[in-house]
């Protein structure tokens, strides 16, 4: 009586510049009985290597090569759209998970997590099973969403402020009091006053700090060294 067909191996593509951490990973996987692993070191190996060996399932550390996971997934993605992909993550927090699904990551997954998490989470993708709760997956996409709204806030309401208003920034950033301000500028200290409230109101702040801070993130100051931000 000839033995039952086997389903063939789900092979699985490691891709994490730690070169120690990829193969042991990948040695391990391979050890269970309906997995076939290898493992590359960048993404550019691992473009290579979805056009070359066709992977069911690619486990991606979300720093490779000091790129961004979501950017790397997204390429992978666009390379091979049936495959899937597991980022795993240093860092758990929800804006690192949502930018990764919405890229199209099947999960994300702690990379200090145990292995039987990982082979769970591979036989799962590959039956359609979700690896993350829907409901918990919505949340995250909803938060990234809200995210880049909040950003565009930011960056409008920091667009409005004007060529003086962001020179009394940048001496701030540099670690200037209002008395030095004041003199630097050649202006009163009630005009300074008045350009600071201004600033705050533009960006929607209530102090001097945060109205620092959203301009070095929004690029309308530069950072020197530090910056030292005093009140």
């Amino acid at each position: 009586m000839p033995s039952p067909k086997r389903d063939p191996a789900i092979k699985v593509l490691v891709v994490d510049d730690q070169q120690s951490f990829a193969q042991a990973l990948s040695l391990a996987l391979g050890m269970e009985h309906d997995l076939e692993a290898r493992a590359v070191t960048s993404g550019e190996e691992a473009g290579r290597a979805i056009g070359d060996d066709r992977p069911d399932v690619v486990i991606l550390d979300a720093g490779i090569s000091g790129r961004d996971g979501a950017e790397v997934t997204r390429d992978l993605k666009r390379s091979d759209p049936t495959v899937d992909v597991i980022v795993l993550s240093d860092f758990e927090d929800d804006l690192t998970k949502a930018r990764a699904l919405e890229a199209g990551a099947s999960g994300v997954l702690s990379k200090s997590g145990p292995l039987a998490g990982v082979v769970d989470a591979v036989r799962r993708t590959r039956t359609g099973e979700p690896i993350i709760d829907p409901v918990e997956v919505e949340r995250l996409l909803r938060r990234v969403r809200n995210r880049r709204r909040e950003d565009s806030t930011e960056a409008e309401r920091a667009d409005r402020l004007s060529l003086r208003e962001r020179e009394i920034l940048q001496l701030l950033a540099e670690g200037l009091v209002g008395k030095e301000i004041a003199a630097r500028l050649t202006i009163s200290p009630h005009t300074l006053r008045t350009h600071m409230q201004n600033i705050m109101t533009k960006l929607g702040v209530h102090t001097k700090t945060q109205a620092v801070l959203v301009a070095l993130r929004q690029g309308k100051v530069v950072a020197r060294d530090g910056p030292s931000l005093r009140r």
